[in-house]
């Protein structure tokens, strides 16, 4: 069994993709069958398995969820009490509450699983600049 915590610089909302940074430290461990399990530590961010090759799914994602869920000073939105951290705090917790904030992917002979056109991304979901922690174990 191994761990080890990855930190993300986010610059704003988006998908931060990090699947080189965790294949490197997964291939560092050797040739394991095992379980890659990642937890993010944070309740205003989400983790996803996605395309990594065209950007403007990354683009078409974030758009939908910011559409979905607007900030608070949307008028849709004026329910919401939760508002003095910023329009974009309560509306990032709902995000992450719809979202994964745990991933758990398969590994084979030190590689982990994904698939051809798959990456691993933080999706953060707050508009200011952030520093994520995530957290992986190998079991």
């Amino acid at each position: 069994m191994s761990h080890h915590h990855f930190e993300i610089s986010t610059h704003g909302a988006g998908l931060y993709e990090f699947t080189g940074q965790v294949g490197a430290w997964v291939a560092g461990e050797g040739p394991i069958e095992a379980v890659l399990t990642l937890m993010v530590q944070h309740t205003s961010a989400s983790l996803l398995i996605q395309e990594n090759v065209d950007p403007e799914v990354q683009d078409d994602l974030q758009a939908y969820f910011h559409r979905l869920v607007p900030p608070t000073t949307d008028p849709s939105m004026a329910y919401l009490t939760h508002t003095y951290e910023g329009p974009d705090d309560m509306p990032a917790h709902i995000k992450c509450a719809m979202l994964p904030t745990t991933i758990s992917i398969p590994v084979i002979s030190g590689r982990m699983t994904l698939g051809r056109w798959q990456g691993l991304y933080l999706f953060e979901h707050r508009t200011r600049p952030h520093l994520r922690r995530v957290v992986a174990m190998l079991r």
